[in-house]
């Protein structure tokens, strides 16, 4: 009898180490990290009342809807790099492709770190159920700049002991990640075990203590379609959109993935139905349980969020309080787990195509992963763990929208255009139906929220620095559009 066949390295070194039943484990954890536990009091807060359930259910949709584009993309192009891969390919590698994917890279510099330091918070944060002191306050400072055509520039910072542990967190995890692939691999199914673990038991917990009068106490004119519903549901699908995100996360591993074309479609739209309905079934028990104006109070003074804590405490006692507490800290280190896994071999990517710096091309060479892009990751998202929770998740997903969902969204109808000879196993369902949602949900979110500007002159300001750096860059290189014959 021969051997059992081990997995090799591909084409780049990297091996294809993950079938179909890791890479759904590693999206869904990447999806379920701390952000549904500590953000539910801030989309009730954005709705004002248990109406909140709309933000998931919409987000959901939305979700969706960009899902089938990353869908056909990933399966049309598959391998390392994800969304830098798709904009270099849709809009020509050697011309705007090579701009576009550069300002992906260059706001996944701020992204990325942004991402993963705040699932460091959340945890720092739900960690404080057990220590009150984390969240005693060092220092706090509020730093301004007024740019004449931007307006003003506004970024806080703060120092607790619960920054503390969330720097912690941040070296340990990449400690974690300085490994072989296929390990990672097993390590992640262990996690996915423990997110699942967890969630089942609120999810019965909340189904056994059900007390429909609390879940559907909406106030009056909950659902009248005013300003201020539409104001409030921008609001919480922002958060909404953040807890969903992570769903791409399989994408930027496409060379260490087991025959891509089919996995990484399957494990990305799976991961989206699974994590809805998991996220509905926990929002609409914890209502039936905890008053949504105690939420409501929480979101207000972004203090206290460890709502699912104090959910168990009510059910089952301050024994049930500690242990899904902790539940809850491992699951969030699953999240940061998997987006500093995925995260990481984006810079390799375009490092690779010579449109980054070429340090971060390097492989390990007896682990067989970019070591130079996951250590340089972790340590700017340690940085970032000195913002405020609320502020990391608010520029996160507005740079985010502005600088890589939009333009990959109407990239991919770009793409059928422009390229229809490129094999597609996966095309989009109702195309191109998801990606024209994807762009007006994507839009209603920047610009129907309460304070809007803030976070949108953060994404301009980025925005114009890219072009500036990659015009100097592309001047200095004679690449494209300073290219000579």
């Amino acid at each position: 009898m021969g051997s059992p066949t081990k997995p090799e390295p591909n084409s780049h070194g990297l091996i294809r180490g993950m079938g179909l039943g890791t890479a759904t484990a590693l999206n869904m954890i990447d999806m379920i990290g701390v952000g549904p536990f500590i953000t539910m009091p801030l989309v009730v807060a954005a709705m004002g009342g248990p109406q909140a359930l709309l933000g998931w259910i919409v987000g959901a949709l939305l979700a969706f809807c960009d899902g089938l584009v990353t869908a056909e993309l990933a399966a049309a192009l598959p391998g390392s790099g994800g969304t830098y891969r798709f904009l270099s390919e849709i809009y020509g590698p050697k011309k705007w492709g090579r701009l576009f994917s550069f300002l992906f890279i260059w706001q996944l510099s701020f992204s990325a770190p942004l991402s993963i330091a705040s699932g460091c918070i959340g945890l720092a944060g739900y960690a404080a159920y057990y220590w009150p002191s984390l969240d005693m306050v060092y220092m706090t400072k509020t730093a301004a700049l007024h740019i004449p055509w931007a307006g003003p520039l506004q970024v806080s910072w703060i120092v607790t002991r619960g920054t503390g542990v969330a720097i912690v967190i941040c070296f340990f995890t990449v400690l974690l990640l300085y490994r072989r692939i296929t390990v990672i691999g097993r390590l992640s199914k262990i996690l996915w075990l423990g997110v699942m673990a967890t969630i089942g038991w609120i999810v019965v917990a909340g189904l056994t203590h059900f007390d429909s009068a609390l879940a559907f106490d909406f106030p009056p004119g909950a659902f009248t379609l005013s300003r201020s519903f539409f104001t409030g549901l921008g609001g919480a699908l922002l958060v909404a959109t953040y807890d969903y995100w992570g769903y791409y996360n399989v994408a930027y591993l496409g060379d260490e993935i087991k025959d891509p074309q089919r996995n990484i479609p399957r494990a990305l739209l799976l991961s989206i139905l699974l994590v809805a309905c998991l996220y509905l079934l926990m929002n609409l028990c914890v209502l039936a349980v905890v008053p949504w104006r105690e939420m409501l109070q929480a979101g207000q003074n972004n203090s206290g969020l460890y709502v699912f804590s104090l959910f168990m405490q009510r059910v089952y006692g301050d024994w049930a309080a500690r242990l899904v507490t902790a539940l809850v800290i491992v699951t969030a280190f699953a999240s940061v787990f998997s987006l500093t896994l995925g995260y990481s071999r984006v810079p390799y990517a375009a490092a690779l195509d010579g449109n980054y710096f070429r340090a971060f091309a390097r492989v390990h060479p007896v682990y067989r992963f970019p070591h130079i892009s996951l250590l340089s990751l972790g340590v700017v998202a340690a940085a970032f763990c000195f913002l405020h929770l609320q502020d990391a998740i608010a520029a996160l997903v507005v740079i985010r929208l502005i600088l890589q969902f939009l333009v990959q969204a109407v990239g991919v109808i770009v793409f059928r255009v422009r390229r229809p000879d490129v094999p597609r196993p996966f095309r989009m369902w109702l195309y191109p139906l998801p990606a024209l949602l994807a762009i007006a949900g994507f839009l209603f979110i920047l610009f129907n929220r309460q304070n809007w500007q803030k976070e949108f002159r953060y994404a301009i300001v980025i925005l114009v620095a890219g072009i500036v750096i990659y015009m100097i860059r592309a001047w200095r290189t004679h690449e494209w559009p300073f290219a000579t014959a």
